[in-house]
């Protein structure tokens, strides 16, 4: 039987929408809201989200999962951004969590990952 992981320390997760699944946006953020939540009250830590396309709007002044993005963040979870989907929304002066970068460096971090998780 394979082993059970307990966390998602070796994990990237991709958020390229701005909230979780497809239904309306209101319920997508809400999802996703639950799903951080939960990530960080059960200890699971990935070593990184990425965000990109749509995913940028989390991460910007307005977002109702800044909260968590920030415990996460605290917590030693690399928030990475796409820059040139911050530049392209127009965005470069809200961003409130995470690092701004490159495609580069999200793919570092899909390199460096045990498992790749897109929601």
């Amino acid at each position: 039987m394979a082993e059970k992981r307990t966390n998602l320390k070796d994990s990237v997760i991709l958020i390229t929408r701005k909230g979780m699944g497809s239904a309306d946006l209101d319920l997508q953020e809400r999802l996703l809201k639950s799903y951080l939540t939960l990530v960080e009250d059960a200890n699971l830590l990935p070593a990184a989200l990425c965000f990109y396309g749509d995913g940028v709007n989390l991460v910007v002044k307005g977002s109702g999962v800044i909260p968590q993005l920030t415990a996460l963040e605290e917590q030693g979870v690399y928030l990475l951004v796409c820059g040139t989907c911050i530049e392209h929304y127009g965005l470069a002066d809200q961003v409130e969590v995470g690092i701004v970068g490159g495609m580069t460096d999200i793919l570092e971090a899909q390199l460096r990952a045990d498992k790749v998780i897109t929601i």
